[in-house]
């Protein structure tokens, strides 16, 4: 997994006032679990957004005046009108504890059925899983490239060594459905073949004189 670095300030006051004005000064106040305490702080909204805004997940090294945390992005409060960051949590990374997160899905190559004129759908974009920091990838890659029209991949069809996906086993992740004109891939097949068929027929009978043609 990535990880970054992000300076943050301790907040002594964390009352709605002083709330209100660290959001007028262009910064979001923040809460750290996981540890001996909570510790609240603050950081430039800025520098929140390089990490919010992305599919991305990241370890995040947070030095709050010297003390450095390694900590991931918990949840994130968002304002009801103007959709901006009013308010982060933060989870504290103990390399020997096991922490829940939510990892993106990266889906790798061209489905079949996608190629025969189906249609990719996608159910899941991230996936719940619990482990040890240490073993968190970038993302899950899940290869696509075999998947056929009417076929879907299911949660008990992905492991990641080390880590235990705690969504249903039997959801389904993605699938390709089928699309107006498209080709079922074993039809493809069969038709690909007659066509092979055909063209070696065609051409054992080149050269070979008409019957009843003239001599």
């Amino acid at each position: 997994m990535k990880k970054v670095s992000m300076s943050g300030s301790p907040r002594e006051n964390v009352g709605k006032k002083d709330t209100k004005a660290l959001r007028n000064a262009g910064s979001v106040p923040c809460v750290i679990y996981g540890g001996e305490k909570q510790i609240h702080f603050s950081v430039k909204i800025g520098d929140i957004n390089k990490i919010v805004y992305t599919p991305e997940v990241f370890q995040i090294e947070l030095d709050l005046d010297g003390n450095k945390i390694m900590a991931i992005v918990k949840d994130c409060q968002f304002h009801p009108v103007s959709d901006k960051i009013i308010h982060v949590d933060f989870i504290e990374l103990d390399e020997k504890k096991e922490v829940k997160i939510n990892l993106p899905i990266r889906l790798l190559g061209n489905a079949l059925g996608v190629r025969n004129g189906g249609r990719l759908q996608t159910v899941y974009r991230t996936l719940t899983i619990k482990g040890l920091p240490s073993a968190f990838p970038e993302a899950i890659e899940i290869d696509i490239t075999e998947l056929k029209i009417g076929k879907n991949i299911r949660v008990s069809e992905v492991s990641i060594p080390g880590l235990t996906i705690l969504e249903s086993a039997n959801s389904v992740i993605c699938g390709v459905k089928t699309a107006r004109g498209a080709l079922d891939d074993e039809e493809e097949g069969e038709e690909g073949e007659e066509g092979a068929e055909g063209a070696e027929g065609a051409a054992e009978g080149e050269g070979k004189p008409e019957e009843g043609a003239d001599s």
